[in-house]
C-alpha cells in the first residue's frame, strides 16, 4: 500500500477517442508534493504513515511553531500538509519527491476533495423534490417540502429528515477514477471524469483500493 499525493485541480478538459467519443477528463496538478515526515507502527505513532507536503510558502508566511515544524525535519515550507496511511514497506524517507510519475496511465486511483459550497438550497435544489403543485389552491407553497412530522407517537421529527439547508461544501471521495494520460514534464495527472472541489482547490489523489 503506497502513500498518495496532493494535487491542485486545475479545470477540465476533454480528449476523443478513435470513434469521436468525446472523453471528459479532470486535470490535477502536483505542486511540489514532498514528504515531510514518517509514521511506522514500531515507533512512538504505532502506526505506518506518510505525511506529504505541497505547495512552498516563505518564511514570513508562517508562524513560529509552523517554521519550526519544517526545520527540525529539513524539508521545505509547504503550503499545507496532509498524511496517508501506507504499508509498513511503502513508508518514504522525508525530503522524497512525489512527482506525476508517481502513477501511470491506465491505472484506477481514488480522489478526494471538498464539494462547491451551494449555500442554503431549498429541498427541490438539494434533495430533488418534486413540490407541490402549481395551482389548484396552492399558494406559496410551491417549492416547499410539505409536512416534516410524525403523529403524537414519536411526537417528533426523526433525525436526518431531508430538509432545506446548508448544501455542498462537504468532503467526497471518487472512486476507482480512471488515469487517462500523465505529463511527467508539466507533472500533470489527466483522470478521466469528474473530481469534487473548485478549480484551485487541493486534492488527495492515491491508489485505488477497489481495484
Amino acid at each position: 500500500r503506497r502513500t498518495g499525493a496532493v494535487a491542485i485541480k486545475t479545470g477540465m478538459t476533454c480528449d476523443w477517442d478513435a470513434r469521436g467519443t468525446r472523453i471528459p477528463l479532470t486535470v490535477l496538478w502536483i505542486d511540489d508534493c514532498e514528504v515531510v515526515a514518517a509514521k511506522t507502527s514500531s515507533g512512538a505513532d504505532g502506526y505506518d504513515a506518510v505525511q506529504v507536503g505541497y505547495g512552498s510558502r516563505k518564511p514570513k508566511q508562517v508562524t513560529k511553531a509552523e517554521l519550526g515544524y519544517f526545520v527540525r525535519r529539513k524539508t521545505n515550507i509547504k503550503r499545507a500538509l496532509c498524511e496517508f496511511r501506507t504499508s509498513a514497506d511503502g513508508v518514504l524517507a522525508p525530503g522524497t519527491a512525489i512527482t506525476a510519475a508517481h502513477f501511470a496511465a491506465g491505472q484506477y486511483v481514488d480522489v478526494q476533495g471538498v464539494t462547491k459550497g451551494k449555500g442554503f438550497q431549498g429541498p427541490m435544489k438539494r434533495w430533488g423534490f418534486s413540490g407541490q403543485p402549481a395551482s389548484h389552491g396552492n399558494t406559496k407553497k410551491h417549492r416547499a417540502h410539505g409536512s416534516i412530522g410524525q403523529c403524537q407517537d414519536p411526537g417528533r421529527v426523526f433525525k436526518g429528515k431531508k430538509m432545506a439547508g446548508r448544501m455542498g461544501g462537504r468532503t467526497r471521495t471518487v472512486q476507482s477514477a480512471y488515469v487517462y494520460k500523465v505529463d511527467t514534464e508539466k507533472n500533470l495527472v489527466y483522470v478521466k471524469g469528474q473530481v469534487p472541489g473548485n478549480a484551485g482547490m487541493a486534492v488527495k489523489i492515491r491508489d485505488s483500493l477497489r481495484k
